[in-house]
């Protein structure tokens, strides 16, 4: 009966363990880019900066692996092995998510992506709960030898390490397979920033005091004049009740800034198709991509649209660009965190119509 128990909670840990690792993996191996960022945060954190060069597929190989381990779990392939990095990885990121939450300022730690945000403490209390099952699953299987391999293990093995690496590769040389950042198609991005700064203008600050006496926790209004009686209340923590947290920044924060100063409005309420050119950098674009983009250029003068291209890097007071020796276009500096949040490549093109993202491309992608 005992051993029947130990066999159900172990099936229960390991299909709850693999779930968790193919949910995780696969919401970041569709987006490269966003645990590319991700991995510098924590680099610029620990001091290791010049690692960066490395960022990308280090998080196309981990992402995938991830999304790789949790297949395996699930289709027990050769669970004694998987067993045993799952442990070690989940032990490894608990402790670092307990950094995160206690020393280090990392405000979310990314471990499903852009899909949801957990704070540094939830996603420490998710890996608490995964340490135990993944030591009951490790346990469970300790008896079986970690190298023999059947040949229909080696089969799904290459086939889930291919298809995990092949997604990721994918989705870095394309866009993600599904967007879940706020400049996603359908999106009217003016009209997302009114209503973001609508959203920032309703929120409600509250302060949080203790009581001298009782030591109790009380919240208050800035109306609510009571928490100014320093003799009978202390000062906690000043708390903004937003909904729109996850969001307002990365809108609100969008602006577009030329020679006359900021053009924003102009350009994103312009009527009609605009292509938004981005560019990271004018010396690192190949030749391939400034030939397309020309074309892009060429064609948008054909049907009357606008094209402007955007860029971080300086203009140094050069507010056009020709590419590959075609019509000369309109630059604009962006936000360079702002143009990886809308685009997720180096290069490429967001079409508005009326204002509105129709479509996102990478520059590899965009048709002559």
């Amino acid at each position: 009966m005992a051993n029947k128990t130990f066999r159900i909670a172990t099936a229960v840990c390991r299909i709850v363990l693999a779930c968790t690792f193919i949910v995780s993996g696969f919401l970041k191996v569709i987006d490269p880019w966003g645990t590319s960022l991700k991995v510098n945060e924590y680099l610029s954190i620990y001091g290791v900066e010049f690692l960066r060069a490395g960022s990308m597929p280090f998080s196309i190989w981990l992402c995938g692996a991830e999304l790789m381990m949790g297949c395996m779990l699930l289709c027990k392939v050769r669970i004694r092995l998987v067993s045993i990095f799952a442990l070690v990885s989940i032990a490894f990121f608990t402790l670092l998510t307990f950094l995160s939450a206690t020393w280090i300022p990392v405000e979310d730690c990314g471990c499903f992506g852009e899909a949801l945000k957990l704070t540094p403490w939830q996603t420490f209390a998710k890996n608490l709960v995964l340490l135990p099952m993944a030591f009951v699953v490790w346990l469970r299987y300790r008896p079986d030898r970690i190298f023999a391999f059947k040949p229909v293990e080696v089969l799904l093995t290459l086939t889930f390490f291919c298809m995990s690496m092949y997604l990721g590769i994918y989705c870095y040389k394309h866009l993600p397979l599904i967007d879940f950042l706020p400049y996603k198609v359908g999106v009217d991005i003016y009209g997302a920033m009114h209503e973001a700064e609508q959203e920032s203008d309703q929120a409600q600050t509250v302060l949080v005091c203790r009581n001298r006496r009782t030591g109790k926790l009380r919240e208050f209004s800035l109306d609510d004049r009571q928490w100014q009686d320093e003799t009978k209340w202390e000062w906690v923590e000043t708390r903004t009740d937003d909904d729109f947290e996850g969001i307002q920044p990365l809108i609100g924060e969008f602006a577009l800034r030329d020679a006359s100063g900021d053009v924003t409005e102009e350009i994103l309420t312009m009527p009609g198709t605009v292509y938004l050119i981005c560019v990271t950098s004018f010396d690192r674009l190949s030749h391939g991509c400034e030939q397309r983009l020309a074309a892009l250029v060429r064609r948008a003068e054909a049907e009357g649209a606008l094209a402007v291209c955007l860029t971080p890097q300086p203009l140094d007071g050069n507010f056009s660009h020709a590419f590959d020796g075609g019509p000369a276009v309109r630059c604009c500096n962006i936000d360079a965190s702002t143009m990886k949040t809308m685009l997720r490549a180096d290069n490429g093109v967001v079409v508005l119509d009326d204002g509105v993202i129709r479509a996102k491309r990478n520059c590899r992608d965009i048709r002559p």
